[in-house]
């Protein structure tokens, strides 16, 4: 990560570097996550009840959901004089869960949070406090999603996104986001990718725990179905993909909800991609039916100023650096016909 990158880029390009996965986190994780089964008077004790019993008892916190009108433009919010972690009621159960796992994090782990944001250096204090908040994130999905358990139950289930939101408690995003970070060496996961976007093609993640066909730039094709998954709310949608360099990935798409709605929020306003390299799709359930040694394939390129894939009727823009074939005798399908 270069010191002229914004928070963000940075932050991205530090954790994408470490291929998603922090072993110290996972391993913390894993423990506390065990800790909390042990503490169990019931083996149906949800982990949110399990995590506010610990809250309460070890660091003396209780957690009170208030209305959104109260917490205004917050959806989590400590309190360290009363000693209450406040939670918005836009969040649902698993985000509700998510929170308390992130406050759990930051009370039992929280010297082994911050020596891990010093040690990444980061350039300044806006960095680094993104950083940190990234690594709680990563904390929070280990102890919610322990590695061993939840690598074990996707390979059982061939990946299954609605088993593993079922057995961990939580939602498709973080199952799906959890299952980028496999790369613990003695027990690898399929090495997927995800990207996240909002309806006009923004995209707010974009990380890989193996190869990643758009690491830095791209990824907006309106080919590939992530940006049509807006037109089938809630159901997942899969294609196979070919990007410019040749390379096969086996991809599905889903919507799922923001965070915090307001007034002004549509629901299903966010698409989630997943995908992998296609020689790894044979392990998923959603590729079972398909032909994989000679499958259907749409190719699709980066951003349209960087694709180079002629003809195509959906380019939105030409080419940086192609000199445009526009003339009186014809018209092509492209609306940007370049040499």
């Amino acid at each position: 990560a270069s010191p002229a990158d914004s928070p963000s880029e940075w932050v991205r390009e530090y954790i994408q570097a470490r291929h998603n996965h922090v072993p110290e986190l996972d391993t913390l994780g894993e423990a506390l996550h065990e800790a909390l089964k042990a503490e169990a008077s019931s083996p149906d004790e949800s982990f949110e009840a399990l995590a506010r019993a610990r809250l309460f008892a070890r660091h003396g916190l209780t957690v009170r959901t208030l209305p959104a009108e109260v917490m205004v433009e917050w959806t989590r919010r400590f309190d360290p004089h009363r000693g209450r972690l406040l939670l918005s009621d836009t969040l649902g159960p698993s985000s509700r869960a998510f929170a308390v796992a992130c406050q759990l994090a930051l009370m039992e782990h929280g010297a082994e949070l911050q020596a891990l944001t010093e040690a990444a250096s980061a350039p300044d204090d806006p960095t680094r406090n993104l950083l940190k908040t990234s690594l709680t994130n990563s904390l929070a999905a280990a102890i919610l999603m322990p590695y061993a358990a939840f690598q074990r139950t996707a390979e059982e289930t061939g990946y299954d996104l609605a088993r593993l939101q079922a057995r961990f408690g939580v939602g498709f995003e973080q199952a799906a986001h959890r299952l980028t970070t496999l790369s613990r060496p003695t027990a690898r996961g399929v090495p997927f990718f995800l990207m996240r976007v909002d309806q006009a093609g923004n995209v707010s993640k974009r990380y890989a725990s193996g190869a990643f066909p758009f690491s830095r730039f791209g990824g907006s094709c309106p080919r590939w179905r992530l940006h049509s998954a807006f037109r089938t709310p809630g159901r997942i949608v899969t294609q196979i993909i070919e990007t410019p360099d040749g390379s096969r990935w086996f991809t599905l798409a889903r919507t799922v909800d923001r965070q915090g709605q307001d007034a002004f929020t549509e629901g299903q306003d966010l698409a989630i991609g997943l995908g992998c390299e296609l020689k790894h799709a044979h392990r998923l359930i959603y590729a079972r039916g398909l032909d994989l040694q000679k499958p259907e394939v749409t190719p699709i390129g980066p951003a349209c100023r960087l694709c180079e894939r002629h003809p195509c009727a959906e380019r939105a823009a030409p080419p940086v650096g192609r000199a445009l074939t526009v003339d009186d005798w014809s018209k092509s399908v492209s609306p940007y016909p370049f040499a």
